[in-house]
């Protein structure tokens, strides 16, 4: 499989009362395929995986399997502490007809590069679906090191990998010793410098509410290798990126987004709290600058 786009790992809609808003769901999908994205990721970080039970997340594979109807691959999040439990998942998602699998280093644990490459052949074998590796030591504590992916090598299901590091020298290093493994970008404030190094992809929460910005930096850079266009869209999307990240308020930031464009996306489950009036002030300023200077900048859209 070739991860080539916009993919965006869908939020997970509630009720006051938490419970899932099917409704809402049905138009988070819709919404996103409209404008464009090139798929989805379900059980992302984004979609509060971690706040829900097995039952719940198999339960959100087939209600989006049925929502998607095959107009846009959908991935599956596989993350989790124990080896047994991603390993259910990957089985869920090959049961349910995913295209591919979400795999991330097990958080807590802090295993060795060995000890990741060894947890995420076992889910590899237990789905056998082109799988995206996800690397995020600021959420895991470590990084898919050399050592894990050379032993990673040993399955071609491992095509892609999302980096969100941070870390720039990791993108030079993957780009130039790991060709063979698609660069995914997972850093949104260095989307541009992934784009250079060659990267067909972004996973970028921030489609949830904004595809069209998101689109139009794909577009420029990676479509038609425009990148003074580039830098002018990400000049402007670059507030945004910095109020996302602020403060440990992304997922309520995303959600709030979601909310803006008309589509009740509900309260993050706790231990997480909604924004307060100021938050969602200071949000909402930045998103209308955002989509009227993308608006201006002359082919972006």
């Amino acid at each position: 499989m070739q991860f080539e786009g916009i993919y965006t790992p869908l939020i997970t809609p509630y009720h006051a009362d938490f419970s899932l808003n099917e409704a809402a769901l049905g138009e988070t999908v819709e919404h996103l395929i409209f404008a464009g994205v090139h798929g989805l990721i379900v059980a992302g970080t984004t979609g509060e995986y971690y706040a829900q039970s097995m039952e719940e997340r198999v339960d959100m594979m087939r209600r989006c399997k049925a929502l998607i109807a095959g107009r846009v691959p959908m991935i599956v999040g596989t993350g989790a502490i124990r080896t047994e439990d991603s390993v259910a998942y990957a089985e869920a998602a090959r049961e349910v007809g995913a295209d591919a699998i979400l795999i991330a280093t097990p958080p807590y644990a802090y295993p060795t590069g060995r000890e990741i490459a060894l947890h995420a052949l076992a889910v590899d074998r237990a789905a056998n679906l082109p799988a995206m590796l996800y690397n995020y030591p600021g959420r895991m504590s470590v990084d898919m090191d050399e050592e894990c992916l050379d032993r990673l090598g040993r399955s071609p299901n491992f095509c892609a990998i999302k980096e969100s590091s941070g870390d720039i020298n990791r993108l030079h290093m993957l780009a130039r010793d790991y060709p063979h493994i698609a660069l995914s970008c997972g850093m949104d404030d260095q989307a541009l410098e992934f784009f250079a190094w060659g990267a067909r992809s972004w996973v970028c929460a921030g489609s949830n509410f904004a595809p069209e910005a998101h689109l139009a930096l794909y577009r420029a850079c990676a479509v038609d290798g425009d990148f003074a266009r580039g830098r002018a869209i990400m000049s402007a999307m670059l507030p945004l990126m910095r109020v996302l990240e602020q403060g440990g308020k992304f997922i309520q930031c995303i959600k709030h987004g979601v909310t803006l464009r008309g589509i009740d996306a509900g309260p993050p489950r706790k231990p997480l709290q909604p924004l307060n009036k100021d938050d969602k002030r200071a949000l909402d300023e930045v998103i209308r600058t955002m989509t009227a200077t993308i608006a201006a900048i002359p082919g972006a859209l």
